[in-house]
């Protein structure tokens, strides 16, 4: 009898393919302008990794002006985390000037309308949280910093980024 294995399995269904994450931030810095608060929406969704509910929960406090950081207040008891923004997207989100204390006073339904709307590919909104961890990670080859990044309690949690990166890179190198 096989014993099925619980443990998360990451695919390249599950996150952005390179030319796929381009063609996003092409069209994403191509209507920013006129749709400005969707298209930061998704711009904070690629550089942050936050789940939806997090996104939809940042506060105009949350907003670090001087560091240019945005505080993610961790759901599914994930740790919160405060994360660097470049500093022309920190820019475009404080122009949204939020009305109440919501940066982003929309239903998790109109998320994914914005999603479905700009995704480069048949690919789910959280797909931006894989696609963020798989690039700082490739970028940094450093599995705590991920994990802090991605607010994850257990490292384990984390690990399956790592074993699918040196994965993927090990085959091609065995085999190509």
């Amino acid at each position: 009898m096989a014993v099925q294995s619980s443990r998360y399995s990451l695919n390249k269904n599950k996150y952005l393919l390179d030319d796929e994450y381009e063609r996003l931030m092409g069209v994403l810095k191509t209507y920013l302008k006129e749709d400005r608060r969707n298209c930061v929406l998704l711009l904070l969704a690629l550089q942050t990794g936050a789940r939806a509910t997090e996104l939809l929960n940042i506060k105009v406090q949350d907003l670090d002006h001087e560091n240019k950081t945005v505080l993610i207040k961790g759901i599914k008891g994930s740790n919160d985390r405060e994360i660097p923004i470049y500093p022309y997207v920190f820019n475009e989100l404080i122009k949204l000037e939020p009305k109440n204390d919501l940066v982003f006073p929309i239903s998790y339904n109109r998320l994914r309308q914005i999603w479905q709307h700009y995704r480069p590919t048949h690919k789910k909104f959280h797909s931006l949280r894989h696609t963020f961890a798989i690039r700082l990670y490739k970028k940094t080859k450093d599995i705590r910093l991920l994990q802090v990044a991605l607010g994850h309690r257990n490292i384990t949690n984390t690990m399956v980024y790592a074993d699918y990166i040196y994965t993927q890179q090990e085959l091609k190198r065995l085999i190509l």
